[in-house]
């Protein structure tokens, strides 16, 4: 790599959901700028819209080939990422075992459970009374429920897996010893619904993937089994407890925004779209891809064997893509946005989540129009030390 300064990355502690405003200008004056993350080899960070779409779909752009590099990083032990360390073909072979459990279709058909389920949930935050933290209420139980039921997971296990599953998206909220330790616990108790699928089958996700594994033991190891399954259910949860509270944050703190809602409930569906675009979910960039033989980006040229990091939060505030793009359009007529991400690791449950957002959404507006902070902005707290940003609690009043 050429030497140039690499900037410390990221550029500041995430404030809020707040962008840090170094982002427009370099994608004004230097879209691709070497950086470096707090632990590994320095990199080339991407911050257009443009450039961090080629990165994620270039096949030149390798995950794989950060196995046995100092890969860039936000914790001091490179970790075992699964199948989001993969490329194609063996990326593929995995991800086909799941694919057909997130499809559109296959979504839709859990709506009207999830609806039950978020009624249920907000009936419960009202029957509390307020105030009462829509956090621990609502945006935690509600994921959790709709990936159990898929995955045939017990929602009654809900307070362990919880806590294990914040091992993947730790960088320094938990020690290594520890975050290591809740992925072992994670594991174990996935291997162990496994085998009671091998004594007990089932209709659910998991028991069709033990089907999948013991008919053809080419396209799944005992391994790779358990190791997706518990990606599923972590990821599967994690990042939508989080974001779930952050576009209500946005919202309320916004609220002419809410009252439009409100008005057109209709909108939903576009308002989580652009949503997606404005909340900067990730705290990071991380998962670095290394070019398998020299590409130019953004002008720049990027030689065989050094990374990229890429900033999809840069990327969904680009002007050249985005008409006024840090104001909130809930009809943006055109939002191209990446939120989940991009290229054979896009999102595989991105339409479950997007369901989830909007059925959450819908709920509120109908049975909470009121809905306002129960308390000043700045005294809400937000956690620290992981890959996402959230809310410690969201309380609210209606």
């Amino acid at each position: 790599m050429t030497e140039t300064i690499a900037h410390p990355y990221p550029f500041s502690p995430p404030d809020r959901l707040n962008l840090d405003p170094r982002y427009a200008e370099l994608r004004r004056d230097e879209p691709l700028v070497r950086v470096q993350l707090p632990y590994g080899e320095p990199a080339w960070l991407a911050t257009r819209h443009a450039d961090v779409r080629m990165v994620l779909g270039d096949p030149r752009f390798s995950r794989a080939a950060s196995v046995g590099r100092d890969e860039p990083r936000n914790v001091p032990e490179q970790r075992e990422s699964g199948i989001l360390g993969m490329d194609p073909p063996e990326h593929t072979r995995l991800r086909r075992v799941v694919a057909k459990a997130f499809t559109a279709r296959r979504v839709e058909q859990l709506r009207p459970g999830t609806r039950r389920v978020a009624g249920d949930l907000v009936a419960g935050m009202i029957a509390a009374g307020a105030p009462a933290d829509l956090v621990t209420h609502v945006a935690t139980p509600l994921p959790i429920r709709v990936i159990c039921d898929l995955l045939g997971v017990p929602v009654t296990d809900q307070d362990r897996f919880h806590t294990w599953s914040e091992a993947i998206v730790s960088t320094t909220a938990l020690s290594p010893e520890r975050a290591q330790e809740y992925v072992d616990n994670l594991f174990a108790y996935m291997a162990g619904l496994v085998e009671q699928r091998r004594a007990t089958p089932t209709d659910d996700l998991l028991g069709a993937m033990v089907r999948t594994r013991d008919s053809d033991g080419d396209r799944l190891s005992e391994g790779e089994l358990v190791g997706l399954a518990a990606g599923l259910l972590a990821a599967g949860h994690e990042t939508t407890v989080n974001q779930i509270p952050n576009l209500v944050y946005v919202l309320l703190t916004n609220p002419e925004q809410w009252a439009r809602l409100c008005a057109e409930p209709g909108l939903v569906p576009s308002a989580v779209e652009e949503l997606m675009r404005f909340v900067p979910l990730g705290a990071t960039a991380a998962f670095p891809r290394y070019a398998t033989e020299d590409v130019e980006v953004g002008g720049v040229l990027v030689r065989a064997g050094e990374p990229v990091v890429v900033s999809i939060h840069s990327a969904n505030r680009d002007e050249r893509v985005f008409a006024e793009p840090d104001r909130i359009d809930l009809a943006r007529p055109v939002n191209p946005h990446i939120a989940f991400g991009h290229g054979v690791h896009h999102c595989v449950g991105a339409q479950l989540a997007r369901m989830e957002l909007q059925v959450v959404l819908e709920t509120l507006i109908e049975r909470t129009p009121g809905l306002r902070l129960a308390v000043p902005e700045p005294e809400l707290t937000w956690k620290t030390g992981l890959l996402v940003r959230g809310l410690t609690s969201l309380p609210v009043s209606w």
